[in-house]
């Protein structure tokens, strides 16, 4: 058992992808805070990895609500005495064209699941921190990687959680905080509407939850997008081309245009260790051609 003592929190777990998840990492050996809305649900899930040889416990409650996040993990500690693995699960859809999506819609989705995610996030940090030992996963989507049609709301809050995860696996480096994304695709209650009978078959929640043990386990990297589903596995990047020094000026558009091939070639594109790489790489370029510039000023 990988997991053995190790204490995780997962959202949104009283069925589909997150109950999948819960079970799983019991079966690692983690001792799991089982989290959702609904009762009935939470209880179900709880029952099932006791009744499996697993330990667990409820907490009822929505994740954009900051007092009953802190005593899902007041409880957690009480009841175990730490917590090294929250799993951001939770979640809504709320599709629709952006020309009929009202700006609640927007919002409402958003809330759940940037925020939610925040506030959970941030309720274990100072102990993760007092710990020296922390494992954070962030739920994004492939609607917030590549987009979907229908799913701005949706789209723009999983996206947001890919930048959360950047810079808190920054943040939490020094205190052995290792933060990733996890990118799935299963056959759950949202997404039933989606796709067709024969994909929902080969979807299911149990094949992208191994994932879990790669990114929440004693080994994990740090800043990984992990895409998961029907057993398939791959990993996503945001990356930064070698792009081209244009200069400055109002001709600069007009070149920016001409040299756009160039400016997006991909071949020697890499992923930075951070946001500042991109101002980095602009300066040092800059710096490089200002030289040439000057002597041919003075020709």
């Amino acid at each position: 058992m990988p997991l053995n003592g190790n204490v995780a929190i997962v959202t949104g777990a009283g069925g589909g992808l997150g109950r999948a998840h819960a079970e799983f990492l019991a079966r690692q050996g983690a001792r799991v805070v089982v989290n959702d809305l609904s009762p009935d649900s939470v209880s179900e899930t709880v029952a099932a990895i006791r009744a499996a040889g697993g330990e667990a416990i409820g907490c009822i409650g929505s994740v954009t609500d900051e007092i009953a996040v802190k005593q899902m993990v007041d409880d957690a500690v009480r009841e175990w005495g730490r917590v090294d693995i929250l799993v951001n699960n939770a979640g809504i859809l709320r599709d629709r064209s952006f020309t009929k999506m009202t700006i609640d819609e927007f919002r409402l989705v958003v809330d759940v699941h940037l925020m939610g995610a925040a506030i959970c996030s941030k309720a274990v940090w100072d102990l993760m921190r007092e710990q020296n030992y922390g494992r954070i996963v962030m739920t994004t989507s492939s609607s917030g990687l590549f987009g979907n049609f229908g799913q701005a709301n949706y789209g723009a809050a999983k996206m947001a959680l890919v930048g959360l995860m950047q810079t808190l696996a920054i943040e939490g480096a020094k205190y052995n905080i290792r933060v990733n994304c996890l990118a799935p695709t299963a056959a759950t209650q949202m997404t039933s509407g989606i796709l067709g009978d024969d994909q929902l078959a080969a979807l299911s929640p149990e094949l992208v939850s191994p994932a879990l043990l790669a990114l929440a386990g004693p080994d994990a990297p740090t800043r990984a997008i992990l895409c998961a589903g029907a057993g398939h596995f791959a990993t996503s990047n945001i990356t930064l081309t070698d792009g081209m020094y244009i200069g400055s000026g109002d001709e600069a558009g007009e070149e920016l245009i001409r040299n756009w091939a160039e400016v997006s070639d991909r071949a020697g594109e890499i992923v930075p260790d951070y946001g500042f790489a991109q101002s980095e790489r602009e300066v040092a370029s800059a710096s490089s051609f200002q030289p040439v510039a000057a002597l041919a000023a003075n020709r």
